[in-house]
């Protein structure tokens, strides 16, 4: 587990916390490490689970298909990032797949212990608590931008919306989106080959330049 100390101590939930003071709280949330290959499910969709996931190394993809096997990308998970925790707290059974897609390793937290007193990290319930719903907030706020996305009507102005986004995210006109086209297709929920084609005559217009996914917009 210490070789994951700098990762579990630049996330949200423990940013701050010395070496020590992290220890004792995933010893008390009952932290499991676990190994997943690619393409392997974390948690899937009608699941109810009890943990909420903090990636520490790889990729997952929070996805949703439907009975014809249509994909949906609802969000990317990267280090240090926590998934699942919607669920964890609450009855529900999850409604979406977590999915490795790369190898990867994810540290499970029991979220009974923490919304249980407990005298072992008792000190850092109540800051881990704050910082839990922190995230929660931020995540909200990440869903909105979301469905403003996808509530735009064509496959263009989705794309526009999507990259005006992420342009505004890097703080300039020049930068890297985290999906290849197949799965920014997934994100948007359009088809495919008409985004690529709708980002070739946007190139040709003069909107933007682009390369793999590398943008610069004009």
């Amino acid at each position: 587990m210490e070789e994951y100390l700098p990762v579990l101590q630049n996330t949200a939930l423990f940013a701050g916390l010395s070496a020590p003071q992290l220890l004792e709280a995933l010893a008390c949330l009952g932290a499991q490490k676990r190994s997943y290959g690619k393409g392997e499910a974390i948690f899937h969709a009608g699941q109810r689970i009890s943990c909420m996931g903090v990636l520490l190394c790889g990729q997952v993809h929070i996805q949703r298909e439907d009975h014809w096997g249509n994909r949906s990308l609802l969000a990317e998970i990267g280090p240090g990032e926590l998934f699942g925790e919607a669920y964890a707290v609450g009855e529900e059974p999850m409604c979406n797949d977590a999915v490795a897609c790369r190898e990867s390793v994810a540290l499970l937290l029991d979220t009974g212990r923490l919304l249980a007193s407990c005298a072992a990290a008792c000190g850092l319930r109540a800051q881990l608590l704050q910082r839990l719903f922190a995230i929660f907030a931020q995540k909200n706020r990440v869903l909105a931008q979301k469905l403003g996305c996808l509530s735009q009507r064509t496959t263009r102005q989705k794309l526009l919306y999507y990259l005006s986004e992420q342009a505004k995210k890097a703080g300039g006109g020049s930068f890297s989106i985290p999906f290849n086209r197949q799965q920014l297709a997934d994100y948007l929920s359009v088809d495919r080959s008409a985004m690529c084609a709708e980002l070739g005559r946007m190139r040709r217009e003069g909107l933007l330049e682009f390369k793999r996914n590398r943008f610069v917009l004009k």
